[in-house]
């Protein structure tokens, strides 16, 4: 067996070395972004907090009474922005949703447990307000790449009440974790990732789903494609054996996809992927 050290997690988690042709998803993701805030309809850069980057872009539903899906962008709680994210809009517009997606401040100004907070921020923002955009508050799902997936299932254990009296217990009816980072301690080992994180032992207690116990309402999907790391297959078998069957009654592994292209299966009309983001929706 391999001794693991840094050179050794920073190879199962350096997903832009695993797929060299990333800059090509980047690419058409921004094109294809711009493209859906052209035609909108949209509502661009409402503040939910009055901190450095906490605004999220609603896309409102066609019709009131409808369920809300929230979409949480990846790059290591390091890079990337909602911007870059608004072509999942219209796959999910077109079926009757209202989608919400948010940004966050990006290490090293923050940690990953105050981007978790100010996700939880965003959550009560739209609890609170997505009925102006035809959406229904009782029916937001929560749907997160990579970092982002990490962040989505962490609102399904947010205590709401102690966040906002006037919130209910189970702010988030479900979630849809793709690709995500359930146990942080591994990332805390990458060096690539490490110098920028700082991760501690404590912030990795507080912000690892797969260290929490698991919560009392709603249940998550776990999903990761074939072609990414073993790491990343066993990070999504992590939360199912640590939350559960009935949390995470969906734990599967996507044949074909990497670490990008499985983003691109979210929005494909015939993928698996977006069939189970549909099935969350429409519960």
């Amino acid at each position: 067996m391999e001794l693991r050290k840094g050179p050794w997690y920073d190879r199962m988690y350096n997903n832009r070395e695993l797929v060299p042709q990333h800059p090509e998803f980047f690419e058409r993701w921004e094109k294809d972004s711009a493209k859906a805030r052209a035609e909108g309809p949209c509502e661009l850069d409402i503040a939910y907090g009055a901190g450095p980057g906490e605004t999220l872009d609603v896309f409102p539903a066609p019709h009131a009474g409808a369920p809300v899906l929230v979409f949480v962008h990846g790059g290591y709680w390091r890079a990337l922005d909602k911007r870059g994210h608004s072509f999942i809009a219209p796959a999910f517009t077109r079926h009757g949703a209202c989608v919400v997606i948010p940004n966050y401040a990006l290490a090293p100004a923050v940690t990953v447990p105050q981007i978790t907070l100010q996700m939880a921020h965003a959550l009560a923002w739209t609890w609170h307000h997505v009925g102006r955009y035809g959406g229904d508050r009782r029916r937001i799902i929560v749907v997160g790449h990579s970092a982002g997936g990490q962040l989505a299932a962490m609102m399904l254990n947010c205590l709401w009440q102690q966040l906002d009296p006037a919130l209910p217990r189970d702010v988030v009816a479900s979630a849809l974790a793709i690709s995500a980072l359930h146990d942080l301690d591994p990332i805390m080992q990458a060096p690539f990732l490490q110098a920028t994180l700082q991760l501690t032992p404590e912030q990795v207690t507080q912000a690892s789903p797969a260290r929490l116990p698991a919560p009392r309402h709603g249940m998550l999907y776990s999903v990761a494609g074939g072609e990414e790391s073993e790491e990343y297959h066993r990070q999504n078998r992590l939360i199912q054996e640590a939350w559960g069957p009935r949390r995470v009654p969906v734990c599967e592994t996507l044949p074909g996809l990497n670490h990008f292209s499985i983003v691109d299966a979210l929005v494909e009309p015939s993928h698996r992927l977006h069939q189970l983001a549909l099935d969350l929706l429409r519960a």
